[in-house]
């Protein structure tokens, strides 16, 4: 079967605007979480997030395309230009239709549908935006992002909440598996810091509300954790056949062995309890990479820090793991980047690249008082040298969808 390894990454969220900016942010603990300013706030229960800083899409794009763009696509654009800076794969007419581009988005162009709506319910239906559909609709940034490099191949989105970035990632990596392409910008991008996105997830419970003092939070596996914080972003992984990357002489930063997705069938918002779903998920991207748990030496977890996720994902860690599970490290880096819906699972793969070619793991930052049941290893506070071979990054979303991506250090 074809091998597939990665050549190029690129990302903006809210620790950083490069991959590099990002992984120093995320090795030394830095949080990206604070009062939210692409909004007035300040008559909601939640008045922080994690947001993205100093962009300026024209940077990146003329004006006016800018301002035909929703932040998630602008986002997009920006991530998917600096992976394929980093991987020097050229996209010409005569290879196009053997790249492809599978950019994810868990909610499309949330704050653009918000400003469509209060616009219209205003001024009336002829205020409504001619460029709202492509602006909201969420395979936009997979079109845009084919159109600005004339990629040709398969191009679509994957929504399956927060595991679509992660499972963008799996279906790009099958597609070259299988043949149909050579090469694929794969990942994800979310912008749902908006009055609507804000107070929906508010009014499930599963945000925090520490605004006055929010140095804190969020705290995965902590027992004091009191729930998600929003975050936004993008992150592009350039995938490749080994074959491909070698005839043109590319760097290899890592190699992608395996991807399983499963569902729960359990609620259309809290996980199962005892983690069957995310155990499957663990045990099919082992089994697919020819990995044993003993090889695994980092896992990048969901970790949300609300109640019932982080709960259930040491459950399920367990059950995929047996004893090893107490044996590998494992951290959350939403603990700095926020959660950023479907495009966690892209930058969290991109973390677990930069953990084996670097030989360290990031910290789980604020994990003061572990939960007794998330008595793994996470990593509390501090980043930690170790070799990595092996990582898996988790990615569970609601509707219990439940993708794991593996990466293995890059050899012949």
């Amino acid at each position: 079967m074809t091998r597939v390894v990665v050549t190029g990454m690129g990302t903006l969220n809210p620790i950083g605007n490069s991959v590099a900016e990002s992984w120093e942010n995320v090795v030394n603990g830095v949080s990206g979480v604070g009062p939210i300013t692409l909004f007035d706030a300040s008559d909601l229960l939640v008045r922080i997030a994690a947001e993205v800083k100093n962009f300026d899409p024209v940077q990146h794009m003329e004006a006016r395309e800018a301002r035909r763009q929703d932040r998630f696509e602008q986002l997009a654009a920006a991530a998917s230009q600096e992976a394929v800076k980093q991987s020097g794969l050229e996209i010409q007419p005569a290879n196009a239709a053997r790249v492809a581009v599978i950019i994810s988005s868990a909610t499309g162009g949330l704050s653009t549908l918000e400003h469509g709506i209060t616009e219209m319910n205003a001024e009336g239906p002829r205020r409504v935006s001619p460029f709202l559909i492509p602006m909201y609709m969420s395979n936009g940034a997979a079109g845009l992002v084919a159109i600005h490099f004339g990629a040709k191949g398969p191009a679509f989105s994957i929504a399956s909440a927060c595991a679509s970035g992660a499972d963008g990632i799996g279906q790009a990596w099958g597609l070259i598996r299988a043949g149909v392409v050579d090469s694929a910008l794969a990942g994800a991008s979310d912008s749902t810091i908006s009055k609507i996105g804000v107070s929906g997830f508010d009014r499930l419970g599963a945000m925090s509300r520490r605004n006055d003092d929010y140095s804190m939070t969020p705290a995965p596996f902590d027992k004091d954790r009191d729930g998600l914080v929003m975050g936004e972003g993008a992150a592009t992984l350039i995938l490749e056949s080994l074959e491909h990357a070698k005839a043109r002489g590319a760097e290899i930063l890592a190699e992608m062995v395996g991807y399983s997705s499963t569902s729960d069938a359990f609620h259309i918002t809290a996980p199962a309890e005892d983690g069957a779903g995310g155990s499957a998920a663990i045990a099919g991207a082992l089994q697919m990479a020819g990995i044993n748990a003993e090889q695994v030496d980092y896992i990048n977890a969901h970790g949300t820090a609300t109640g019932l996720n982080d709960v259930s994902e040491t459950r399920a860690i367990k059950a995929a793991l047996g004893e090893a599970a107490y044996d590998i490290p494992i951290s959350s880096t939403k603990s700095m980047t926020g959660h950023m819906m479907g495009a966690t699972g892209a930058l969290e793969a991109i973390f677990c690249v930069q953990a084996i070619r670097d030989g360290v793991v990031p910290p789980t930052i604020h994990l003061q008082t572990p939960d007794p049941e998330c008595d793994l290893d996470y990593i509390p506070n501090e980043a930690r040298r170790r070799p990595v071979r092996v990582a898996l990054s988790n990615a569970f979303g609601f509707g219990g969808h439940n993708a794991v991506l593996a990466f293995r250090a890059f050899s012949g």
